[in-house]
């Protein structure tokens, strides 16, 4: 087991590729608060070239990770008094998509990052200013749902402890989300969430997946962290819009949590089509029924591209109604399912080729094999909220 202060010490040293945080600058720039395309596309090319090694050290290099700050992506949902972009939804799912592409890790990452910054909006104000009163650049991990570990109520806030698992990214994170169940006014549990900085807590070695084994989604514990009240809120005020907020934390969450995971998801499907049409290039002649696995996988990616960019329009402009909302999930859990099921059928009309360990089409296919997974995700809950919406009168259904 290491602490936090361990983990970060051995992301100063070389990870496994000769280069370390320290010698990230290369791929930094000055934190003006515009990063743009041309930062953007340089992560895209930094997590590209690290892919295959963050998948075999299980976790991002400290390039990649300084990368995701120098192309905004921690600060995308920050309010904007504390110097964030407070962006669209739109603007993220093509980001996190085109990162995903190169590495579906550091897409998720990249789009987690991003959500937790928004979360983290929910804070109390003296808590935000913990987080962000030095910039808003902060990579903020978190284990949210389902509520983990024990959170005990002491004079001033709460003690933490026990163990939270899945938390994305936390190597690399400054802070992390942890939610526990706590007792309500009424008697009733809430589902009550705790901002953490990183140092506090240990981190343990514990992500071995078949997929996004970079992502580096470990478990961290606590051992009687005392969080003070101004670093809690409960998860149910992400159902009620903040006053006199930006757009996007006016959102329920319920209605965006679907998209922030099929975003990478996407991506790492459309990387994954690149992969096997390449392949098909290179072999100069097309194997009877290509052609037709071809047209059928880059149409279910298109449509479901379409699909998160309408979520993506209507949680950006449009009304935030329970209809609404569910559209959203179904559309996101659709979405997912169409890529999974077109990286699918390219993988097993891959062959022997397709089987290889640094094929590029068989990390995809894992890769986009567990993202689908995430419970955000599930088909089967998505369609019954969207029922239970769509069929309350007549008309739902559009």
């Amino acid at each position: 087991m290491l602490t936090a202060r361990q983990n970060a010490a051995g992301a100063q040293r070389n990870d496994g590729d000769g280069t370390s945080s320290e010698g990230a600058s290369d791929v930094r720039r000055v934190r003006s608060g515009r990063a743009g395309r041309p930062a953007r596309d340089l992560l895209v090319e930094v997590a590209r070239q690290d892919a295959q090694a963050a998948d075999e050290r299980r976790r991002l290099g400290p390039q990649v990770a300084a990368a995701l700050v120098d192309a905004g992506f921690p600060r995308h949902f920050v309010p904007v008094r504390w110097g964030g972009t407070a962006g669209t939804f739109t603007q993220l799912l093509a980001d996190a998509s085109a990162v995903a592409e190169a590495c579906a890790a550091a897409g998720w990452c990249a789009a987690l990052y991003a959500a937790h910054g928004r979360l983290a909006a929910y804070l109390p104000e003296r808590g935000q200013q913990d987080l962000w009163a030095d910039g808003p650049d902060v990579r903020i991990a978190a284990s949210v749902v389902p509520p983990q570990g024990r959170a005990t109520a002491v004079t001033g806030g709460w003690r933490l402890d026990g163990e939270w698992r899945t938390a994305s990214g936390v190597d690399h994170a400054e802070w992390v989300l942890l939610a526990s169940w706590t007792p309500g006014a009424d008697g009733a549990r809430e589902h009550r969430v705790f901002a953490v900085p990183r140092e506090e807590l240990s981190v343990l070695d514990t992500w071995v997946s078949v997929g996004l084994r970079g992502s580096g989604s470990n478990s961290v514990t606590a051992d009687g962290i005392v969080v003070p009240a101004h670093r809690s809120f409960t998860l149910g005020a992400l159902l009620t819009p903040l006053p006199d907020a930006a757009r996007c934390h006016r959102v329920p969450y319920p209605m965006v949590a679907g998209l922030m995971f099929a975003a990478p998801v996407l991506g790492a499907a459309r990387g994954a089509l690149r992969a096997w049409a390449d392949d098909c290039v290179q072999e100069g002649s097309r194997r009877p029924g290509q052609n037709l696995l071809l047209a059928r996988a880059s149409a279910r990616l298109h449509a479901a591209g379409l699909l998160l960019e309408g979520a993506a329009d209507r949680a950006d402009r449009q009304g935030t109604t329970p209809l609404a909302v569910a559209e959203n999930r179904r559309d996101a859990a659709t979405a997912a399912a169409w890529c999974r099921e077109a990286v699918d059928d390219l993988f097993h009309a891959s062959g022997l080729r397709g089987q290889s360990p640094d094929s590029l089409l068989q990390r995809a296919w894992r890769d986009v094999t567990t993202a689908a997974a995430h419970g955000a995700l599930g088909l089967d809950a998505a369609a019954d909220a969207y029922a239970d919406a769509a069929l309350t009168r007549a008309g739902g259904v559009r």
